[in-house]
């Protein structure tokens, strides 16, 4: 039987890293496939938020059918299940990096999983929290769209600095438009042309996050197609624009 000392340690921490990496995705997937949207409609308001208004779970229908305290409710829990994502993946990368650091100290090797630093552990940490909220398993893999819980793991992976250019591209468009969606969209196309300054030279990070940008996008496609036609909903819109908005989702499951 092998040991610790009769084992290659780049071979050991090569694949301790990659464990590393997995279980980050995995824990971000199920703290993002949270759904607290319904949850708090069913137990605080006695109503499931996919029967009312656009039948979206996130704090934008929320804020229409539950109501200020609802929509802010959804809003921040949303964030901080984002947030606690970006958080698990530092944790888990700084532990990671101290143990490579101290065996590349000790046995005279490079570990090269390692050379990019924390971005492959926060990267991944953004995308299971986003992916976990736009398809949960507990919904049937559907769920929102990935705005809330993606600015609230942004403010750990990109930084601060980084995450308030991302909001002040979302609160700019809104205030021009007044399309809660087209605010949604240009912060989601942003985020690959942010994450590749944040990640630069750190490719396989650059990439992941610049996915979670596509991903998030397509999410927004049955909005888009709505923005296109002129038929978004917005900011103050009536309950019949929001019907039309739940007719266009239910079409779009179904097809």
């Amino acid at each position: 039987m092998e040991t610790f000392s009769t084992i290659d340690p780049l071979v050991y921490f090569s694949g301790a890293i990659i464990v590393s990496l997995v279980a980050v995705l995995f824990i971000t997937f199920l703290l993002g496939s949270i759904p607290w949207g319904v949850i708090i409609s069913k137990l605080v308001f006695h109503k499931d938020l996919r029967e009312e208004g656009s039948g979206n779970i996130g704090a934008t229908n929320a804020m229409r059918s539950l109501g200020k305290g609802g929509g802010a409710a959804v809003f921040l829990l949303d964030f901080a299940k984002g947030l606690l994502s970006g958080f698990v993946g530092l944790w888990i990368a700084t532990y990671m990096l101290g143990e490579v650091h101290a065996a590349e100290a000790t046995y005279g090797v490079t570990i090269g999983l390692a050379a990019e630093g924390d971005g492959p552990w926060l990267a991944l940490a953004l995308a299971g929290c986003t992916l976990g909220h736009i398809f949960s398993p507990w919904l049937k893999f559907k769920g929102g769209k990935g705005i809330a819980v993606a600015v609230g793991a942004i403010f750990v992976v990109y930084g601060p600095w980084l995450t308030l250019l991302e909001l002040g591209i979302f609160i700019a468009v809104v205030a021009i438009s007044r399309y809660v969606s087209a605010g949604s969209i240009a912060a989601a196309v942003a985020c690959p042309i942010i994450a590749f300054v944040r990640f630069w030279g750190d490719w396989f990070s650059a990439v992941v996050c610049a996915v979670v940008g596509l991903v998030v996008i397509w999410a927004h496609r049955a909005n888009i197609r709505r923005l296109l036609a002129h038929e978004e909903s917005r900011i103050g819109s009536k309950k019949e624009e929001l019907a039309a908005e739940k007719m266009d989702l239910e079409a779009e499951e179904e097809a």
